[in-house]
C-alpha cells in the first residue's frame, strides 16, 4: 500500500522571519561574543556626555584574531532591556562606537559589528543630544575608517540606527534577521494607515536576508539551525564565526586605500538598477 508522503512545510513569509527576528529569545550580542570570541574586554563611554548600554564595544579575540567588536545590545531580562533602552542607541553609543573604532584604526585592528537593533532611540534627549548628527557623521566616519569592517546582522537592522554601525566592507545576515528603513508595522502606518497591513508591508519592503542579498544590500546569509537561532545559540554563534574569519582573512589581503575605495564603491552602486 502506497504511504502519502508528507506536505512541505510553507515557507517562511517575510512577515515570519520578522517574527523570529524580534524573537525575546533569540542570541543578542553578549550571547554571541561568549561562543564566538575567547575574550572580550569592554571599554565605556563617548568622552563627552554619557555611557550607552544600548550599544557596547571592546576588544576582543577571534580565533588568535584580535579586534573591535561593536553592538546593539537589547537585554536578556526585563531589566536589562530597560537598562539597554532595548537597543534603541542614544548619540552617545554611535559616538562611543566612533571613539572605539579610531583606536582600532590606530593599532591596525579590523572591526566587527553586530547590527539588531529597531532603530535609533527617538526621544526628545537624544534629539536634544544631536541624534540625526551623531547617525550622518557615523555614515561618514565608517565609510572612510581605514581598515577592515565586517558587519552582521543578526536580529532587527532597522533604518539609520542600525546604518550607523553598518558601513563595512562585508555585510553578513543571518537568515531569520531582517534589515529595513521601516519597520512593516510603520510603513503599513504611512501607506495603507492600517497597522494590520504590516504582513503586506514586510513583503513589499523585501527585507529579508535572501532579499538583499538578491538585491546586492549584503554579501553573504548565514544558515540559522532548525527552527531558529533562538533554538540553539551555539550553533548560530559559530555559523557566525566561520563566516567572520573568512571574510577577515580576505579583507586582509586587500591594502588598505584599496578597501575604502571598494567599500565607497559598494556603497554607492547600491540603488543603482540599471
Amino acid at each position: 500500500m502506497a504511504t502519502k508522503k508528507a506536505k512541505a512545510a510553507p515557507a517562511p513569509t517575510a512577515m515570519d522571519r520578522v517574527k523570529l527576528a524580534r524573537d525575546a529569545k533569540r542570541p543578542h550580542m553578549l550571547d554571541f561574543l561568549k561562543y564566538i570570541c575567547s575574550d572580550f574586554e569592554e571599554l565605556h563611554g563617548d568622552r563627552l556626555v554619557n555611557d550607552d548600554k544600548g550599544l557596547i564595544g571592546g576588544f576582543a579575540t577571534i580565533d588568535k584574531v584580535k579586534c573591535l567588536v561593536l553592538g546593539h545590545h537589547k537585554g536578556a531580562t526585563i531589566e536589562e532591556n530597560l537598562e539597554a533602552n532595548f537597543g534603541m542607541a542614544n548619540p552617545d553609543g554611535y559616538r562611543k562606537a566612533m571613539r572605539l573604532a579610531k583606536l582600532a584604526e590606530k593599532f591596525h585592528l579590523p572591526v566587527v559589528t553586530f547590527v539588531d537593533t529597531p532603530g535609533a532611540y527617538p526621544g526628545d534627549t537624544a534629539e536634544a543630544r544631536g541624534q540625526a548628527e551623531a547617525i550622518a557623521k557615523s555614515l561618514e566616519f565608517f565609510s572612510l575608517l581605514k581598515t577592515p569592517i565586517v558587519v552582521v546582522v543578526t536580529g532587527e537592522g532597522g533604518s539609520g540606527g542600525a546604518l550607523a554601525i553598518a558601513v563595512g566592507d562585508r555585510i553578513l545576515m543571518l537568515e531569520n534577521a531582517v534589515y529595513s528603513v521601516i519597520s512593516p508595522e510603520g510603513c503599513a502606518g504611512i501607506l495603507w494607515r492600517d497597522g494590520a497591513q504590516a504582513p503586506a508591508a514586510a513583503e513589499a519592503l523585501k527585507i529579508t536576508a535572501s532579499d538583499l542579498k538578491r538585491l546586492g544590500a549584503i554579501d553573504e546569509v548565514v544558515a540559522e539551525p532548525a527552527g531558529g537561532a533562538q533554538k540553539d545559540h551555539k550553533a548560530a554563534a559559530l555559523a557566525v564565526k566561520k563566516a567572520v574569519l573568512a571574510a577577515l582573512k580576505e579583507l586582509a589581503q586587500v591594502p588598505v586605500d584599496e578597501l575604502v575605495d571598494r567599500r565607497y564603491a559598494k556603497f554607492r552602486a547600491m540603488g543603482n538598477f540599471f
